[in-house]
């Protein structure tokens, strides 16, 4: 199995709780400064953080997995005509997890999957993650050997999209200096009248028409922070269906 989960650092995780439960996400785990919140199709996990930290504000890439010792060993039996074996299992602070090393230098971490909600979720909305690289085409290869499975995309360019069997969405898209992870949402919906639900619960939130569909961004709540590595907006787009 494959969800993803990203993983994301903030001082202001009251705000992020607020926001994701008016996005339809059910929280699944609740403990003190972790929070982990269901999607219909994905999931994510709030690490609370001291206002000012380096963290504050950034989001680290990750998935959940059903057994760490078999996808262990079948991405690396993927991965083997690259000459490559970048998955190992290592004992991380939260306990043991896989770590995936790209060609890039990108590494994520992936973890024994936990009980979700999603169930009770709305249902139209998935999460997903984004990885950010110079290298698109061996970030590409490392989502395929992982088991993610490549959706069509509008242009053939640099980047790629996936979905994960067990729900979320992975971007793959071209950025300038050392690779990053990033994070939105799609629905698969009309846009207007989350906006709409979002702005009653005092959000700030407006609808643009872009390339290739509407994207409803949102004030983002860690914005306040002043750094700038932190979006002033969180994104939803709007679900394409691809034929």
């Amino acid at each position: 199995m494959l969800r993803v989960r990203p993983l994301h650092f903030t001082s202001r995780i009251d705000v992020w709780e607020l926001l994701l439960a008016e996005l339809g996400m059910v929280r699944s785990e609740n403990e003190p400064g972790w929070q982990v919140f269901d999607a219909g199709s994905g999931r994510l996990a709030l690490h609370a953080v001291p206002d000012g930290a380096a963290e504050d504000g950034t989001t680290a890439f990750a998935v959940e997995v059903g057994d760490l010792a078999e996808f262990t060993r079948r991405t690396n039996l993927s991965a083997q005509d690259d000459g490559t074996t970048p998955a190992e299992i290592i004992t991380a602070d939260h306990g043991e997890t896989c770590r995936i090393t790209a060609p890039d230098g990108f590494t994520f971490l992936a973890d024994k999957a936990a009980p979700t909600g999603g169930a009770e979720a709305d249902q139209a909305l998935s999460v997903v993650g984004v990885w950010f690289t110079e290298d698109t085409a061996s970030a590409a290869r490392t989502l395929s050997h992982v088991g993610a499975r490549p959706r069509p995309v509008p242009d053939a360019d640099e980047t790629a999209d996936f979905t994960a069997k067990n729900g979320g969405v992975i971007l793959v898209r071209p950025a300038a200096g050392p690779p990053r992870s990033g994070i939105g949402f799609e629905y698969d919906g009309g846009l207007e009248p989350l906006r709409a639900r979002l702005a009653s619960a005092g959000f700030e939130a407006t609808v643009t028409e872009e390339a290739f569909g509407s994207t409803l961004h949102v004030a983002n709540p860690d914005a306040g922070s002043g750094a700038a590595h932190v979006p002033t907006t969180v994104w939803i787009s709007e679900h394409r269906p691809m034929g």
